[in-house]
């Protein structure tokens, strides 16, 4: 039986010198090191495509980090990148500021953590699993049909290039598991991957893991998007 998977790809390492949560802004560009990460993906997909993987689409948000991480996969792959909203990094009220223990404490943030479990501080943990699940469904749906005749043979593959907090929530949703969580437990690390495998009738198989540029994991940066 021919199945679908869905690669929702985290982004490379972004430059941030500043250590700000950089969320939703413009112009966070790969580090040195992120576009390494990058090369490092691209190289992983075409292997994969040489072995026979039937890879006929890719998207990825329309943050700057996203579309530089997709780029040197859609070179390898000779594919054309789809600009996707829904797999937007989350919203954040910290977004442009150094999330540290001296800010946290200031009083003028103390109502943005009244409901950590939804949370208060940003989108609904809810809200971007159910955006993210939706455009994963619909990129299973265009994998099927560029696929074309290819499909009952080698069945499809689709890339998405996302964000780590919508990616780790989308995964608990899919999952079955309670979306609250603490960030330091997230796997979800910089350039993994998180695949959504499909039977053909659409239904989900598995949620499977993969960290093809780990080597290059010590030393980055692990400031959070949101």
């Amino acid at each position: 039986m021919p199945h679908v998977t869905v690669h929702l790809l985290r982004h490379g390492e972004v430059h941030n010198p500043q250590g700000v949560l950089y969320g939703r802004l413009p112009e966070f560009h790969l580090s040195q090191l992120g576009r390494q990460m990058a090369d490092t993906l691209a190289e992983y997909f075409r292997k994969r495509s040489d072995d026979g993987a039937n890879i006929v689409y890719l998207a990825a948000s329309p943050l700057t980090r996203a579309q530089e991480t997709a780029l040197p996969t859609a070179l390898a792959l000779d594919l054309a990148i789809h600009t996707e909203d829904r797999i937007i990094e989350a919203e954040n009220y910290f977004e442009g500021m150094k999330v540290n223990k001296a800010e946290l404490r200031r009083p003028r943030h103390w109502r943005q953590f009244s409901n950590p479990l939804r949370p208060s501080w940003g989108e609904p943990y809810k809200d971007q699993a159910a955006r993210v699940r939706e455009a994963v469904q619909d990129a299973r749906a265009k994998a099927v049909q560029l696929a074309g005749a290819d499909y009952a043979e080698h069945g499809a593959e689709a890339i998405m290039v996302s964000h780590q907090l919508p990616i780790w929530a989308t995964r608990l949703s899919a999952e079955g598991k309670h979306l609250w969580h603490d960030p330091r437990k997230r796997e979800c690390t910089l350039t993994s991957i998180t695949s959504f495998v499909f039977n053909e009738d659409g239904s989900l198989l598995r949620v499977d893991y993969s960290e093809p540029a780990a080597a290059l994991l010590p030393g980055a940066s692990s400031t959070p998007g949101a």
